[in-house]
């Protein structure tokens, strides 16, 4: 038996990746991991917006949490094959105090008791304050405990250490997840914890850890002291994995992919699978799958072995362990709070899609019609005038709607009653009122944006013929009892004499010279739309790599120029994040620079490798 984690950050991005992709349903995905318990975190979802195959996966059984009022965040769910395994009992959070409609009853659930506040010892706040519940803890869909009878198993998704504030949520949840795991063992039961920790176990699991400012501080944190200690040799927690693989290096579950840190294995170990040692037996071996794309985490198993030998040297399947011996053992049905007893899968609830199906649409549309209709038969109103548009049905109809035979019907025939409706004569033109339409101008020659503009053959002839024609007596005397010349006079003439003595250049007449050759007008493109050459790294003298800022801010959208070399163990973060002796100069360096700052150096700006802008500062070295 396989039993399977991964942190699949988003259930609808999954498909999206190779070889996922191949897949038509959820089914097929689960099929392809070929694992028996199936455990995922970050599903990214809500219930309301689970697709159907995801919530009911052919052959697998399927339980969910998500938080109580933020969707499209945390969430964890487990599958199991139904084939093979059913649990006995199942429960949303890590408390016990999520419960369903109705709630469950004492023999569905999984403790005989819970841990309480007074039990633990509480990781305050910045303000110094302690939560007097376990709500918040539970109310974001980080946790479900299910009972297989040989062990009941946690699938965990603990909180991130987003900022300082979250430092206190961040312990409390793993302190509660610690008394729940006690108080299990101390009902004499075995347990499994698997998911995203969210935690380094030691400075080896970390793509930093071994430098020596990391190393020196590594148990400062709080989280990672705790851990710590709740692992073997310290804790009741043995992890499993790193139990088979004591000095792999690099054995890393998780990667930046905005730094594309996966393609140099520059990463941490987050994800982990926690046994109590009871179970230690039951272990065949275990190890990560880094080479299965679809997350920026990879999936994580152990394998159980099918039969064990007792120390009385009794045999004992994992069937008989799991209370899974007899025919009906797989055909029993799962804990209540499966999926398949939520009300929108079980026929209980009239889902949404259910009034867009074929039958709902044609019983919609008739009734539409039917209350919004007219008949071509009715006669119109006797205060309204007649309506020249039918007329115009009538005397325009084209020979090709004559020939067409007539249709019979006992019924009038009906068209929708809309108040904006085309007259007939524009719906219905015909073939005589039909005009060519006029060609299209062409397009304009490039060779015309770089000559001077010329006036059209039409203008030239008109003032041409003006000046010709047109007598103009400047020694006149004016009668003083004519009326004066306008103005308007006076501008047209000095137009005329203008157009008379102005130089156009037209290109049908003009010099060779005077026309940008093909090969200006090539290099001027040319220039035009010649991409922007990538500056180069000052350390290691490469081109660079264009980026483009996502993040929301002031700066979203920008393009910048970075290193082009992969990141690495010691690469350079900047002189504020990375001790310079602990620098790795064949990894990326800290160049970093606007695309805007190079544009302007290669127009013949400066040429400084420093930029600043907003709160993004970044150095050339």
């Amino acid at each position: 038996m396989r039993i399977l984690s991964w942190n699949i950050n988003a259930i609808r991005t999954l498909p999206q990746y190779h070889p996922w992709n191949a897949f038509k349903n959820c089914a097929g995905i689960l099929e392809e991991l070929k694992a028996d318990i199936i455990c995922f975190q970050e599903m990214k979802s809500s219930r309301s917006g689970l697709p159907r195959d995801v919530a009911l996966p052919e052959n697998f059984d399927s339980f969910f949490s998500f938080p109580v009022s933020k969707g499209g965040y945390s969430g964890v769910a487990v599958y199991t094959d139904s084939r093979k395994i059913v649990p006995l009992k199942a429960e949303e959070g890590i408390s016990g105090r999520l419960q369903p409609k109705p709630p469950l009853s004492a023999t569905e659930r999984v403790s005989q008791s819970y841990p309480s506040v007074s039990d633990i010892n509480a990781f305050p706040d910045e303000d110094g304050n302690t939560p007097a519940t376990f709500d918040a803890l539970d109310a974001e869909g980080r946790g479900l405990v299910i009972d297989f009878g040989l062990f009941v198993l946690i699938n965990v998704y603990c909180p991130n250490e987003t900022s300082e504030a979250r430092t206190s949520f961040k312990m409390n949840y793993h302190l509660l997840l610690e008394a729940r795991v006690k108080q299990l063992m101390v009902e004499g039961r075995e347990v499994i914890v698997l998911g995203d920790m969210n935690i380094c176990a030691t400075p080896m699991d970390h793509c930093d850890g071994h430098l020596p400012s990391n190393a020196k501080t590594f148990w400062e944190h709080p989280a990672r002291a705790w851990f710590h200690k709740w692992l073997d040799p310290l804790g009741p927690m043995v992890d499993v994995v790193r139990s088979y693989w004591p000095e792999r290096k690099g054995l890393y579950t998780c990667w930046n992919t905005k730094i594309s840190a996966r393609e140099t294995n520059y990463g941490t170990r987050v994800d982990y699978i926690l046994v109590t040692k009871g179970l230690l037996r039951w272990i065949k071996h275990g190890d990560i799958q880094p080479a299965l794309k679809g997350s920026d985490h990879c999936p994580i198993y152990i394998d159980l072995h099918d039969e064990i030998v007792l120390e009385s040297g009794e045999r004992l399947t994992l069937h008989e362990a799991m209370q899974l011996q007899g025919s009906n053992a797989t055909k029993r049905e799962p804990p209540r709070v499966a999926a398949k007893y939520w009300e929108e899968f079980s026929g209980k609830q009239t889902l949404l899609s259910t009034f867009f199906t074929k039958g709902a649409t044609g019983r919609t549309s008739t009734s539409v019609i039917q209350n919004n209709v007219t008949t071509l038969s009715a006669s119109p109103s006797e205060n309204s005038p007649p309506d020249p548009s039918q007329a115009a049905i009538s005397t325009s109809e084209s020979p090709a709607h004559e020939s067409k035979p007539p249709i019979r019907s006992s019924q009038s025939r009906i068209i929708p009653n809309t108040k904006k409706r085309k007259s007939a004569s524009s719906a219905l033109p015909s073939s005589s009122s039909k005009k060519p339409k006029k060609p299209a101008a062409g397009q304009a020659s490039l060779a015309s944006f770089f000559s001077k503009p010329k006036v059209s053959p039409s203008a030239q002839a008109a003032s041409t013929s003006s000046s010709f024609t047109e007598v103009i007596d400047v020694d006149a005397v004016v009668d003083d009892d004519s009326p004066a010349p306008s103005q308007l006079d006076e501008d047209h003439r000095l137009a005329l004499e203008s157009s008379t003595t102005a130089d156009y250049d037209d290109p049908s007449t003009a010099s060779p010279s005077s026309q940008p050759s093909s090969s200006q007008s090539k290099a001027a493109w040319s220039s035009l739309f010649t991409p922007l050459q990538p500056p180069k790294c000052t350390v290691h003298n490469e081109p660079t790599k264009k980026h483009t800022v996502n993040k929301a801010g002031p700066n979203k959208g920008r393009t910048f120029y970075v290193c082009s070399r992969p990141v690495g163990p010691g690469y350079d973060k900047g002189k504020g994040e990375r001790l310079r002796n602990e620098v790795d100069h064949q990894y990326r360096c800290n160049y970093f620079k606007w695309a805007s700052d190079v544009k302007r150096d290669a127009a013949g700006g400066s040429t400084s490798d420093t930029t600043t802008q907003g709160n993004v500062t970044r150095i050339g070295s």
